[in-house]
């Protein structure tokens, strides 16, 4: 609990400083003065003025209370009175293109931020799965498609254009687009025994995917890379304690089905249901090199509205793993690339939200991004920069949205002045300014509702 409150006080600070600093900095460049940078709302914390500042600024620095927003306040004349020797430094006096400029500049900030947190990852280099594959679902697109378990994916590419592979969690991102974006997916499976490598296509377009969701690999049919079927801790007054099952076992078959990996075990566990009722099935596994045969007997727990079996231990073994790490130049250009396609999937979401082609569901709030960021900082510095990242891209993404109350609301009005030559009324500014508050509450109320019932529904 403690690690996941630092890990998101952390993550916000970081996420709110650079996206005001992106403001205050090119608002000194343009020669505006900054009256505040504050990160945080409510009562100062702490607040200093540092002894040498940019020629004609005078910028007090704050720390809030309530870590949830901050802003960069500037001299404006609609703000307050200006003394006529300052004029020419007020935000409201600045040319179009300069206003503009300082307003993007947030947004563009937290990119960049996404840039370089990605190339930090592609230098250090993360720990991920092989691109080996578990059996896949029954009845699932990849079964379907020709995929048995097993197989080593090497290449992955839309319209032809493959490019290598380098972990399942790659693999996984792929078709995370390809079944959002509607596009099929070609996969490239390395040959066995001197055997050529076969291509494969995965008709994602055919699933018509609104969430990002468990239920969506599932009928992609890829939920995990492959790994020994071996049971691991076993809980105490477990089904699986209860039949004598113990840490180490390999499972080599359940009644006339052969097991070859984890995931096919899970999957079998999940299915020993009858009729809401468990199944007792015989297991034949191996014991310190010795077959064995034990009966085991499910519980029946309700997942997503069905009964699936559990044993109540856990159930694979660790994957084979690999270092994915890139050079100087080709880790600043993953970068870029991770960024400009997260970003690109994060509209596209957003706009089929819009017009109801994707599930309301997809909206997270504080919660989900509190959750998420415990348990990635728990998972080493690597995965939490990834973290940082994916909600970098979110937060620049977002305030560019043509909202009146954000960034992108503001440029919209540049827009207008831009090719009428007349600023927006301010009764029209006002109109605008309650319209937009009010759906980024319904926005909000919509992401914390999901937080809830995602975390403790």
């Amino acid at each position: 609990m403690l690690l996941t409150v630092i890990a998101f006080v952390v993550a916000l600070g970081v996420l709110i400083a650079v996206h005001e600093y992106g403001h205050y900095r090119v608002a000194v460049a343009c020669g505006v003065k900054v009256e505040r940078f504050s990160v945080g709302f409510g009562k100062a914390l702490l607040r200093w003025e540092p002894k040498r500042q940019h020629p004609g600024q005078k910028t007090e620095f704050v720390i809030g209370a309530f870590p949830f927003g901050g802003y960069v306040k500037m001299l404006d004349e609609r703000e307050g009175p200006v003394a006529p020797e300052e004029r020419h430094r007020a935000f409201n006096t600045q040319p179009l293109r300069s206003r503009a400029a300082i307003v993007a500049a947030g947004p563009i900030a937290n990119l960049l931020l996404a840039v370089v947190l990605y190339t930090a990852v592609n230098w250090i280099g993360v720990q991920e799965p092989v691109a080996t594959l578990a059996r896949p679902v029954a009845g699932s697109i990849a079964e379907s498609a020709g995929l048995k378990g097993g197989e080593h994916i090497t290449r992955a590419g839309f319209d032809g254009d493959l490019t290598p592979v380098q972990s399942f969690e790659d693999l996984r991102w792929r078709m995370t687009r390809g079944a959002l974006d509607g596009r099929d997916l070609t996969i490239e499976v390395a040959g066995e025994g001197g055997r050529p490598a076969r291509e494969l296509v995965l008709p994602l377009s055919r699933m018509e995917a609104r969430d990002a969701d468990p239920q969506m690999f599932r009928k992609i049919g890829v939920l995990a890379p492959l790994t020994r079927p071996e049971i691991g801790e076993v809980m105490k007054g477990s089904a699986a304690e209860s039949a004598g099952l113990l840490k180490g076992d390999v499972v080599r078959a359940i009644g006339a089905t052969a097991i070859i990996d984890g995931q096919q075990l899970r999957e079998a566990i999940r299915a020993s249901v009858d009729n809401g009722q468990p199944r007792t099935q015989a297991w034949q596994i191996e014991r310190g090199g010795r077959p064995l045969t034990i009966d085991v007997k499910p519980e029946v727990r309700e997942e997503g509205g069905a009964k699936v079996g559990r044993v109540g231990a856990y159930v694979g073994a660790p994957a084979e793993m690999v270092t994915v790490r890139q050079g100087v130049i080709d880790g600043i250009w993953r970068g870029v690339v991770r960024t400009w396609e997260v970003s690109a999937l994060t509209v596209r979401m957003m706009g089929k939200m819009v017009i109801g082609e994707a599930s309301i569901k997809n909206l997270s709030g504080p919660l989900t991004i509190a959750d998420y960021a415990g348990k990635s900082a728990s998972l080493g510095l690597t995965q939490y920069l990834v973290f940082l990242a994916l909600i970098s891209v979110s937060l620049g993404v977002l305030n560019l949205m043509p909202l009146p109350v954000l960034d992108g609301g503001h440029l919209m009005y540049y827009l207008w002045e831009g090719l009428t030559g007349k600023s927006v009324s301010d009764a029209w500014m006002e109109r605008l300014q309650r319209g937009g508050v009010a759906l980024l509450l319904v926005m909000m109320s919509v992401a914390l509702f999901n937080d809830v019932t995602r975390l403790f529904g």
